[in-house]
């Protein structure tokens, strides 16, 4: 079995039921039996071997370099996915600093605190744990990835402010493989416990995984993994996109903003207004205006038809919503009938619409960058749109209540029309199989790898390590448990180390008390599997791994099994030559047991080999087009990813136009030459260096979407351009231009900070009066110009 390439990467330390401690030797042939008890061990062999042909890493035909790339992108997703997901957490901890930094109301460890999150992490420094702490958290983390309720547990006693930092260590890195069935699966188990819990403690219906809980973060962040963005991509970006390119389109049908807007219209275009029409009128007054109504009745018309659109193409998404996805909705409903027998359908699928839309759907319909969905920031108009739209869909799958916003009623007939619709796609969503007896599978198969792994950071190995032994007493009482024995080993956990000293380390994964499988086949014999059927299964899968060497004459129909084994065991090739010799061998000893028959050229095994090649076939047109959907998915993250990376740079040019200005400022105040000090070095500066001014042209912005919205009329935009200068740190001149003039049409003086603070409160617009800019793309932009140039 050496040529396998198992699609696990674990395995589970469940030999006896609550972890305690085994007999030495016992527990290999103790999970042997159980999974026996539990398992048709014939099929579970025959699709070992079937997996094995289809997976050989020692095969370079077209399907095995369709099933590299996919591995490799799969794999890229996963470390990029995590990748962003602490970038996230850097920029939104950065977000909520700022403010107090350009305030300069921050106190010196903050500031601390706040330049260590910029740090770039040096793979050089820092102590790595010795031998025996590597294998003592070796057998830990095993233990943690393969027994998913320990996990479980600490995921419900840590607190809000914890939950982030233990989440990235479960979501990316634990189960990190987000394309891995096994890793996959336990993840799911370990929902299923942290929901089972959920639903014993929860006291009212209403309540059920509505609050801001470490469930509900648990929830949320594992739909934000590979698969859950491949699908969002997939199913809303072009909806989305194509409902935003309309800019101008206004549907907003609340009276109070629709009557603002009338008014504003009326006094731009007349100069004044009537008394008829007064300002800050109540929203009863606003709702009865006619001219108001005569506005709203087209717009919810409209709105309708759009909800409607959205709602049809995510119900025909059914068969791609991922699989997990579905589970939980699963596991939702079926803890909700437990507890609440005589819940009616309808509540039943308001809390699962609470997971699919709430967490999972609409988030990415009202902030749709925040996705990778759509470049930039959508307009004003699109935007509430889209929170219309979200509303709408989320009042639809909850059982609406509309008593907030009562504008919402008049969209009420939308609900009404698809109510029936929506129960139904939410039940639907809900059947799906389980995966218990392949996870079993799964889990004894991963004892036969030998490379076993995570890639984890050391404060994320030691914060672990730090909030297991908080809170060991509840989760592992019994001094005899396997979790229990570890911690008690391990001792204290290490402090956090500096951020610099971050480094990422391959910590392998295995388990002190099971046993490694040398010969999965042998042991997984049993009265159901003889080792006729071990050997006839491993010569179906050499014949497909000769065909698949072979092209030239894999078409050749029927296939002459025994000339196949005699050109492999003659050719130059010593893998062709083994796998010939040896299926020579099978062939005899089958022949020899009456399995097989030479009189009939081996008919059974041949039909079998030739449709294994069918399905080979087929599995690479589906690998292929998996490629194509991912690959545009990886594009997607790495670009969100650069613009994370962006974002924090623009910190960074703050921190250092601070750091750049009060230097200057001692200096200038000690009457001597300035003196400022530049990545850890000083420089002399006697005057302000002004930078620019750099040119772009109105087509320029507009196509890398710094112009969010112009006002320049079509046929002049080609006359307009921008010149750009910095005339000292952190300070910057955007002047508008019309060709042919001297002087600019308007000049805006900006500091980072103001820019800043806008980012902050997401505000993503600048108004320069005749065009409107992208708050974040211009920042970038600045830090791209200036940052590196003083």
């Amino acid at each position: 079995m050496s040529t396998m390439t198992m699609t696990s990467s674990a395995a589970g330390n469940s030999t006896i039921p609550g972890g305690l401690a085994s007999p030495s030797g016992s527990s290999q042939s103790h999970a042997s039996r159980r999974l026996t008890n539990r398992m048709t061990n014939r099929y579970s062999v025959n699709a070992m071997y079937s997996l094995a042909a289809e997976q050989d890493v020692e095969l370079e035909d077209e399907l095995a370099r369709a099933q590299k790339r996919l591995r490799d992108l799969k794999s890229r997703i996963s470390s990029q996915s995590k990748k962003n997901f602490v970038l996230e957490r850097d920029v939104r901890y950065l977000d909520s600093r700022i403010a107090l930094l350009i305030q300069n109301r921050m106190a010196a460890d903050e500031k601390r605190e706040v330049a260590e999150t910029l740090e770039e992490i040096d793979e050089e420094s820092g102590l790595w744990p010795d031998e025996r702490k590597m294998n003592q958290y070796a057998n830990l983390f095993f233990l943690l990835q393969s027994e998913p309720r320990h996990v479980a547990s600490l995921c419900r006693l840590v607190s809000l402010a914890e939950i982030d930092t233990l989440l990235q260590t479960v979501m990316f890195t634990l189960y990190g493989n987000q394309y891995e069935q096994r890793e996959e699966h336990l993840l799911l188990t370990m929902f299923q416990s942290v929901l089972s819990a959920q639903f014993e403690t929860t006291t009212e219906f209403g309540s059920l995984l509505r609050a801001n809980t470490p469930v509900s973060r648990m929830m949320t962040t594992y739909t934000r993994r590979g698969p859950g963005q491949s699908y969002l991509k997939s199913v809303l970006a072009d909806r989305i996109n194509s409902l935003i390119e309309h800019k101008d389109l206004n549907l907003e049908i609340n009276p109070l903003k629709v009557y603002e807007q009338m008014i504003q219209q009326i006094e731009e275009d007349t100069g004044t207004l009537p008394p008829s029409l007064p300002r800050g009128v109540p929203p009863e007054v606003a709702a009865a205006n006619a001219d108001v109504q005569a506005i709203i009745v087209p717009r919810l018309t409209m709105l309708m038809e759009i909800a409607n659109t959205f709602l049809a193409t995510i119900i025909e998404s059914m068969d791609t919503v991922p699989y997990g996805i579905r589970w939980i909705c699963k596991q939702i409903r079926s803890l909700t009938r437990r507890k609440y027998p005589d819940a009616s359908d309808a509540s039943i699928c308001s809390l699962i619409g609470g997971f699919f839309f709430l967490r999972f759907i609409n988030p990415a319909i009202v902030t749709p960058q925040a996705y990778m969905l759509v470049d930039g920031v959508p307009a004003k108009h699109p935007r509430r749109t889209l929170t219309l739209i979200a509303k709408m869909l989320q009042n639809l799958a909850n059982k609406p209540s509309y008593a907030k916003e009562q504008y919402m009623m008049s969209l009420n007939p939308f609900v009404e029309n698809n109510k029936v619709r929506m129960n139904q796609f939410l039940n639907a969503l809900c059947e799906v199989g389980d995966f218990y007896e392949s996870l079993e599978l799964d889990q004894y198969m991963a004892l036969s790898k030998k490379d076993l792994q995570i890639n984890i950071t050391l404060n994320e190995l030691y914060n672990t390590h730090s909030l297991l032994m908080q809170h060991m007493e509840v989760l592992s009482p019994n001094e005899k448990h396997h979790l229990r024995i570890l911690l008690d080993d391990l001792g204290a956990a290490p402090g956090q180390v500096p951020r610099k000293e971050n480094r990422s380390i391959e910590l392998p994964l295995y388990s002190r008390w099971e046993t490694p499988i040398q010969d999965l086949s042998t042991a997984l014999m049993s009265d159901s599997v003889t080792q006729n059927d071990i050997n006839y299964m491993e010569a179906k899968s050499i014949f497909v791994q000769l065909l698949r060497s072979m092209p030239q004459i894999a078409d050749k129909r029927p296939i002459d099994l025994p000339g196949l084994a005699e050109r492999a065991a003659t050719s130059k090739d010593p893998v062709l030559v083994r796998r010939g010799i040896k299926v020579q061998a099978l062939l005899s000893e089958l022949e020899g047991a009456g399995v097989v028959d030479l009189e009939d050229n081996y008919k059974i095994i041949q039909d079998e080999v030739a449709a294994e090649m069918v399905h080979l076939g087929n599995t690479k047109e589906k690998v292929v087009l998996e490629t194509r959907s991912l690959e545009a998915v990886y594009k997607t993250i790495c670009d969100h990813n650069n613009y994370l990376r962006s974002q924090l740079e623009q910190y960074k040019a703050y921190l250092q136009n601070v750091r750049l200005t009060s230097s200057k400022e001692k200096g200038a105040s000690s009457g001597g030459v300035g003196v400022v000090t530049v990545n850890g070095k000083e420089k002399k500066q006697i005057k302000n260096q002004v930078l620019g001014p750099y040119r772009f042209t109105h087509t320029q912005f507009e196509k890398e979407g710094i112009i969010m919205e112009s006002n320049v009329p079509e046929n002049r935009r080609v006359n307009i351009y921008f010149n750009i200068t910095s005339p000292t740190p952190g300070t910057f001149i955007i002047a508008l231009h019309f060709k042919g003039r001297e002087k600019p049409i308007l000049e805006m003086d900006l500091k980072i900070d103001d820019l800043l603070e806008k980012q902050k409160d997401q505000q993503a617009m600048l108004d320069l009066e005749y065009v409107q800019l992208n708050v974040p793309k211009v920042l970038a932009l600045f830090n791209k110009l200036f940052s590196k140039r003083r």
